[in-house]
């Protein structure tokens, strides 16, 4: 069995700091959304609306994509979409999956949709930004923003102080050193450290220590050693942010325990949907890896029944 993990599940770790930071995620990303978005009247994760619109797509999986609502500091009465999606490897079709879900989108609520792309793959030329077509006369046209991770310099995301900036360097050395045991290693180590020395809350250290762990996977006697050495630092620093005994416990096994939370929560929302649970269900559910089971909790909401839920179609 490979150590490292596949570019798949880097989409848990994306999508749960995503979810924690999403103003410092559009801060970093693209500060003119930053700037035009009245952040005192909150924003909305639309993962609802989002499983309706992937279902209608015929384009592949789309595991990462997100559908913020937001409002407008303007004044103006307003509200606009945002899709973000983060993409890991080169896609053949993605610029066309971004118009897919733009006019899906604008179909369903009839108001702005900003797209922004996260490309996390290590292919310097491929850069999509637009899809088009013009035939007889018409012309369709759709551009998107596109933020490539391998043009950030790292003298200027060692020098930033916002949380994506270390996300940044941690994917880039997952990508990096992704058969280099000892030097996935050193670089992990390095950039927990620096966790302590940027400011970050205890919050947020823990936060991005968990993006971290989960992306620079490293096997269980590196692991070990390591934390070790971060019980050691965290001595001396007196800033015993992660290596308390349920922090501990909670990295030795927080990809078990991740799974077996959301196997949990599904089993009951599906019992309250469906009633009781079949055997062939339980079984789909307990073998089941943590994207098919994000995949499935999105279903949930517009499924009429079991079959539809645990369906192969997209």
């Amino acid at each position: 069995m490979d150590d490292y993990r596949s570019n798949d599940e880097f989409d848990a770790p994306w999508k749960d700091i995503l979810e924690s930071y999403f103003p410092e995620f559009l801060e970093f990303f693209l500060q003119e959304a930053f700037d035009g978005i009245d952040w005192e009247r909150g924003f909305e994760f639309l993962d609802k609306e989002l499983s309706r619109i992937t279902r209608a797509a015929s384009i592949g999986d789309r595991r990462m994509d997100k559908l913020v609502k937001v409002w407008r500091r303007d004044g103006v009465e307003l509200w606009v979409l945002i899709h973000i999606e983060i993409q890991g490897d080169r896609k053949t079709n993605f610029a066309e999956g971004m118009y897919v879900y733009q006019y899906r989108a604008y179909d369903l609520y009839q108001v702005p949709v900003v797209g922004l792309a996260i490309l996390a793959d290590e292919e310097e030329g491929w850069r999509p930004t637009e899809f088009s077509y013009t035939l007889w006369g018409t012309k369709q046209s759709y551009r998107f923003t596109a933020i490539k991770l391998l043009d950030y310099s790292e003298y200027a995301l060692e020098q930033s102080t916002n949380p994506f900036a270390i996300v940044t360097l941690a994917h880039r050395q997952a990508k990096k050193t992704k058969h280099r045991t000892e030097d996935r290693y050193q670089e992990k180590r390095r950039l927990i450290r620096r966790l302590y020395q940027q400011g970050y809350s205890r919050q947020q250290v823990i936060d991005l220590f968990r993006f971290i762990d989960w992306v620079l996977h490293l096997p269980e006697e590196l692991d070990d050693r390591l934390l070790t050495e971060i019980v050691m630092f965290e001595e001396n620093q007196k800033m015993p942010y992660i290596s308390s005994v349920e922090r501990i416990g909670e990295k030795r096994g927080v990809k078990k325990g991740r799974q077996e939370g959301k196997v949990e929560m599904l089993t009951s929302q599906l019992q309250r949907r469906f009633g009781s649970m079949p055997d062939w269900a339980s079984e789909r559910l307990s073998k089941a890896d943590l994207p098919s089971l994000e995949n499935w909790s999105l279903r949930i909401f517009d499924a009429q029944s079991l079959d539809d839920v645990f369906s192969d179609k997209e």
